[in-house]
């Protein structure tokens, strides 16, 4: 299937795709009139055990009246215009047509590339070497990922790649690196790097890594151990990481913990409920669910909880999942929110796969904190108020960017009692 339009760098997608709200259920199916049309068109007979993933036998859904009246323009359109028609484009655009009439920002249709990149983005792992390399510094290693390739060679932050195989590595070609080391053949990659003046080679074997989406800290003040954990995204290896950091820092006996949830999009919903059930007792809720059909509650099942003070760092690009566990930690746990208002995504949708790699998505169910509140349009608003200091030039470009959240967020955590 294609569909005429701009395309935009992927990094760029990535974020204008979570901003769409695809945050939540993985369903895969085939899209009930695409369905029909691949039928109709190859002559499959249908019987009553041929049923979509709703439910409805396609025999039944041809006794509706308006499916019959959209097959019939479609075959006298196809068949009788005096040019030949592309199929996919005409599919195309009746399934946009239809998302569209709904009205709904968060129901759309999204081609193979941006259904690509999406579900990537979302998946929690890529291969490669485990390494982080400087977008201003050109080859430099920012950072070496635990348990990776790279770590286990010796890598080091601060060695500077000159050589990816038997390619020189310049300003010209820095932005190549990544591409460079995944495009290696047999999956393994040859890097040289400056070290103290010194060149060093470095054999490696690509490997599967989860896509790091924790980074944490201990900052240690007025008496206190405050763990500090960033959360970037709700992918599929969140709870896993999630897990490790908790038990690493929590080894170095912290009291209390932040969770910074700040411009984080989301992700998958069995995500946020994992990652809510690492802190919630047995029985509380995390969310509830309303459709036209009624509403459903979930609440942790498992024995897994923590009891110590919880602060958590929201702001206007705080959605979604992330959203989910914040009224979570708040409602049923008793965290604390620092920040400013978030997003405000209180609904839940659905994806059908198509055959092309394709995707349909459709809004099925508002989700409600377990304080009965939905968030839709309003966001949650911070118990602790507070905005980034901000310094601009006298052109009004940013200069300096303070934390005084996080700031904020430590001097509140370091005065708290501790039983």
């Amino acid at each position: 299937m294609k569909i005429e339009k701009n395309k935009e760098h992927k990094s760029k997608k990535i974020n204008n795709l979570k901003a769409k709200g695809f945050n939540l259920y993985e369903i895969i199916g085939i899209i009930v009139i695409t369905s029909i049309i691949s039928i109709a068109t190859s002559g499959i007979i249908i019987n009553n055990n041929y049923r979509t993933s709703s439910g409805l036998s396609y025999s039944e859904l041809l006794k509706d009246d308006k499916v019959k009246e959209f097959l019939n323009v479609y075959s006298k359109v196809v068949a009788g215009y005096y040019e030949s028609v592309d199929k996919d484009g005409a599919i195309d655009s009746a399934i946009n047509g239809m998302v569209s009439y709904i009205g709904d920002e968060y129901t759309t249709y999204m081609d193979n590339e941006d259904a690509s990149v999406l579900v990537n983005s979302l998946s929690g792992k890529y291969e490669g070497i485990g390494i982080s390399i400087s977008t201003q510094d050109v080859g430099l290693i920012v950072k070496v990922h635990d348990n990776s390739p790279a770590s286990a060679s010796g890598l080091q932050v601060n060695d500077r790649i000159i050589k990816v195989n038997d390619t020189k590595i310049t300003k010209d070609n820095a932005g190549d690196i990544s591409k460079l080391i995944k495009e290696s053949t047999d999956k393994k990659v040859k890097l040289t790097v400056n070290r103290d003046n010194q060149e060093l080679e470095f054999n490696l074997e690509l490997k599967e890594i989860n896509t790091p989406a924790v980074s944490d800290d201990i900052i240690e003040s007025n008496g206190h151990k405050i763990g500090y954990m960033k959360i970037s995204t709700f992918s599929k290896t969140l709870t896993e990481q999630v897990a490790s950091s908790l038990t690493k820092m929590e080894g170095q006996n912290i009291d209390s913990l932040i969770i910074d949830l700040r411009d984080n999009g989301g992700g998958y919903l069995n995500v946020a409920t994992d990652v809510a059930s690492l802190f919630l007792e047995k029985g509380k809720a995390i969310y509830s669910l309303e459709s036209k059909n009624g509403t459903s509650t979930k609440k942790d099942e498992t024995d897994e909880k923590r009891t110590y003070p919880i602060m958590v760092l929201i702001n206007g690009a705080t959605a979604s999942a992330a959203e989910i566990l914040t009224g979570a930690l708040v409602d049923s746990y008793g965290a604390e929110t620092l920040g400013t208002t978030s997003y405000g995504k209180g609904k839940v949708q659905q994806a059908m796969n198509l055959k092309d790699g394709s995707l349909v998505k459709y809004t099925t169910y508002k989700w409600l904190r377990p304080n009965g509140e939905c968030i839709d349009e309003a966001g949650i608003d911070p118990k602790y108020g507070v905005e980034l200091e901000i310094i601009k030039d006298e052109e009004g470009k940013i200069k300096e960017v303070h934390d005084t959240q996080y700031t904020k967020a430590i001097e509140i955590m370091s005065n708290k009692d501790i039983n």
